[in-house]
């Protein structure tokens, strides 16, 4: 994480008297409310980003509105699930698989398309809960479209560690931290 963050500063810092692009750091009692209000420390390295490059420019902006403290276009990111521990993504393997099998199938209802209906739906919310605490307990660092993300866990034993994910396409949600012990399994 701490390349990650040099690289970032010495890119917005790059060149004779150029300011870093987006916001100003956030001052040590700023940091302090939004780790408060969110239920959360932030990792060391992030935390000291948004002290001394930060609040956003390269990263998700972290911002006070309404005097609610989130992250600039991360409206779909729960945060009833932020205070939770970020699973490996090796933690649930066995748990997506059998959801997988269970998903209703309309030959198994040939005669009741209604009912398939219904059982499809139900399995579809449990599905899209599912998705959803995959990245319990991080952060989207970076928004790169088309359903791609880079994620900070900020929560558990995997905070501080980078991850893409890459669900939109191959389902799976890759360590970019391979120098983080913990990354590399559940």
């Amino acid at each position: 994480m701490i390349g990650l963050l040099r690289a970032i500063r010495a890119r917005l810092t790059s060149g004779s008297a150029q300011q870093p692009a987006g916001p100003p750091p956030l001052s040590g009692a700023e940091t302090a409310e939004a780790e408060a209000q969110l239920g959360v420390t932030f990792p060391q390295e992030y935390r000291r980003y948004l002290l001394e490059v930060s609040a956003g420019g390269a990263v998700a902006r972290l911002a006070r509105t309404d005097g609610v403290w989130w992250w600039a276009d991360s409206g779909d990111t729960r945060r009833d699930l932020l205070a939770l521990p970020f699973p490996h993504p090796d933690s649930y393997d066995e748990a997506d698989d059998a959801l997988l099998r269970r998903e209703p199938r309309a030959e198994d209802r040939p005669d009741d398309g209604e009912a398939f209906s219904r059982a499809w739906t139900a399995w579809d919310d449990e599905a899209g809960e599912f998705e959803d605490r995959k990245t319990a307990g991080a952060i989207v660092l970076k928004e790169h479209g088309c359903g791609f993300a880079t994620l900070l866990a900020v929560t558990g034993p995997l905070a501080g560690t980078v991850w893409w994910d890459g669900r939109a396409t191959c389902d799976l949600i890759v360590s970019l931290s391979p120098d983080h012990a913990a990354a590399h399994g559940p």
